[in-house]
C-alpha cells in the first residue's frame, strides 16, 4: 500500500500511538515493517529506511521499551535476512495523541491500537447513572448521549491533528473497541458485571457504596455507523475499509456445547477477568486504591461464569478502519 503513494520512497516515517510498554509494543511495528518488506522483495524495490515513532503518555514505561530494541532489530534482522539495524531507528514520542506530537506533513503512516476508546475526560452529566459504571440497559437516556458527545469530540480532535502531520495520501489503522448495535441501549455490555462484582464487594463490607456510585469508566465503545459519520464530518481522510470484527469468537463456539461442566466456565470466566483486569485495573486502583484489586477480579471470574452457565456470551467487539489522507 505504500508504494500506491508514488515512487519508492527512500524512507518511511511510522508512528505507533498508544504503544504500552509490555511484551506487545513492538508487534505492531513488526507487522508494519513486514508488509512493506514482502512488497518491496515482490515488486524487486530496495527496502526503504524506517524512522519508527512508539508514542505513550508520559508516564509510559519507555526504559523498558527502549530495553527491548535490540532485540526487536535483531529478530527482524533473522527474519528479513537484511542489515535492519542499518535500516531501522527507533525513537519514543511521550505526549497524548490528542494533541500536536509530530511535525507538519511528517508521518507516511500511523497506526494505535487499542488506546483511542479511551476518552480524554469522563463525559460530564453521568450523576444519575445509578448501580452502574459504564454504559449499560438500564441507563438513562443522557448518559448515552454524553459517552457518545465525549468520544465524538476526541475522535474528531484527533483525527484533525493527525491530518495536520501526516503527508497527502499517507495511511493510517486504527483499532479500537466497539459495539454491535447502533441503539447502545440495545447493548449486552460485559461492564455490568463489572458493577455487579462492585456491588457485591459493597454487600461484604470491602468496598464503600457512594465510591461505586461516583465510579464510570472513561471509555466508550462506538458503532461502524458512527464511526463513518465521524470521520466523513471532520473531511480530511477517506475511509478505504471498515470492518467490526467478534474477539471472543472461540468462547462463544464454547457455548454452543451444552454439556460444559461449571469448571470449564469457571475456565472461561477467570481468563476473561484477567483480560478484563489488564484493561482497568490502573483504573480500578487510581478510584479504590489497590487492596481490592484481587477480590474484584475473582468475584468478576465467578460472576462470567455464573453468566456463560446462563448461556450469556458477552461478546466482544473491535473495530478495524483503515483510512488515507485527503
Amino acid at each position: 500500500m505504500f508504494m500506491e503513494m508514488g515512487p519508492s520512497p527512500t524512507y518511511i516515517k511510522v508512528a505507533d500511538l498508544g504503544c504500552a510498554s509490555g511484551p506487545n509494543a513492538f508487534r505492531t511495528m513488526s507487522q508494519v515493517i513486514d508488509t512493506i518488506h514482502r512488497t518491496c522483495k515482490r515488486q524487486q524495490l530496495e527496502l526503504p529506511e524506517f524512522e519508527v515513532f512508539l508514542n505513550d503518555l508520559p508516564e509510559n514505561d519507555f526504559n523498558s521499551v527502549f530495553k527491548s530494541v535490540p532485540d526487536f532489530i535483531e529478530r527482524l534482522q533473522e527474519e528479513k535476512g537484511v542489515r535492519v539495524q542499518e535500516k531501522c531507528f527507533v525513537a519514543g514520542v511521550a505526549g497524548s495523541f490528542y494533541h500536536r506530537l509530530f511535525p507538519t506533513r511528517s508521518l507516511h503512516f500511523v497506526i494505535s491500537s487499542n488506546s483511542l476508546h479511551w476518552l480524554t475526560k469522563l463525559p460530564a452529566g453521568l450523576e444519575n447513572n445509578k448501580g452502574n459504571v459504564y454504559m449499560a440497559r438500564s441507563s438513562p437516556r443522557n448518559v448515552f448521549e454524553a459517552y457518545a458527545d465525549q468520544f465524538r469530540t476526541d475522535l474528531t480532535n484527533f483525527l484533525s491533528l493527525r491530518s495536520k502531520e501526516m503527508i497527502p495520501q499517507g495511511r493510517m489503522v486504527l483499532v479500537f473497541m466497539a459495539r454491535e448495535n447502533a441503539d447502545p441501549s440495545n447493548e449486552d455490555y460485559v461492564w455490568e458485571l463489572v458493577a455487579k462484582s462492585l456491588f457485591d464487594l459493597v454487600a461484604q463490607g470491602v468496598v464503600e457504596e457512594k465510591d461505586v456510585e461516583s465510579f464510570n469508566l472513561p471509555f466508550y465503545s462506538p458503532c461502524k455507523e458512527e464511526v463513518i459519520e465521524m470521520v466523513e464530518r471532520e473531511r480530511s481522510f477517506e475511509i478505504n475499509n471498515l470492518q467490526v470484527f467478534q474477539v471472543d469468537v472461540k468462547a462463544e463456539e464454547k457455548l454452543r456445547n451444552k454439556d460444559l461442566g461449571y469448571n470449564i466456565y469457571m475456565e472461561m470466566g477467570g481468563n476473561f477477568a484477567n483480560a478484563i483486569r489488564a484493561v482497568l485495573e490502573p483504573v480500578i486502583c487510581s478510584h479504590f486504591g489497590d487492596a481490592i484489586v484481587d477480590r474484584l477480579f475473582t468475584r468478576l471470574a465467578t460472576n462470567v461464569a455464573d453468566a456463560l452457565s446462563n448461556q450469556t456470551p458477552y461478546k466482544g467487539f473491535n473495530i478495524v478502519v483503515s483510512l488515507t489522507k485527503k
